[in-house]
């Protein structure tokens, strides 16, 4: 069994979603960089410094731990902490319209033009839009590939359209199969 899962990929291919159903399934305590990263949710960053120190304290309190979102550039050395990196892809069309919904569903006509997020809404889609042909200064699929390739750990790659119960069967077979 691995105690220390790591789950990474865009915003909108299911990490957080994935982690919080895998906690139901294993005996893994659950964290997601989010309450790491913000201090007033999607709006305003804590100190890198401050996410360190935090997360550390969670995961040394914790034996077995699901962590899901990046870490990559203020977390890289987490890099020797995990047993398992788990690595989402999905098509961007598929995942820019979830994070569509998803934006709706937090906060309704406020997205709308004219409503009160819907700059916020804009300039994270515009950014969440770039994953897949960004370049290195952003959080993109070629900086996530970059980071997992001197990981000391396996990493499991889940691309495609999958649900979050299917995803829970291809890990816990892989985790089976050891």
């Amino acid at each position: 069994m691995k105690d220390k899962i790591h789950i990474m990929g865009a915003s909108g291919t299911g990490t957080s979603t994935l982690g919080d159903l895998l906690s139901m399934k294993l005996p893994h305590t659950y964290l997601d960089t989010d309450d790491y990263f913000w201090t007033t949710k999607f709006t305003k960053q804590r100190e890198v410094s401050q996410r360190r120190r935090m997360l550390k304290k969670d995961l040394a309190l914790n034996k077995n731990v699901i962590l899901s979102g990046a870490v990559c550039g203020w977390g890289d050395n987490l890099k020797n902490y995990f047993d398992l990196v788990i690595f989402l892809w999905v098509p961007e069309d598929i995942r820019l319209e979830r994070l569509k919904e998803r934006e709706f569903q937090r906060y309704g006509n406020k997205i709308l033009v004219g409503g009160s997020k819907c700059e916020q809404s804009k300039t994270f889609l515009d950014w969440a839009s770039l994953y897949d042909s960004g370049g290195m200064d952003v959080r993109s699929k070629k900086s996530h590939e970059y980071w997992m390739a001197d990981l000391p750990c396996p990493v499991l790659k889940i691309e495609g359209d999958y649900s979050g119960s299917e995803r829970v069967v291809i890990v816990l077979n892989y985790l089976n199969s050891e």
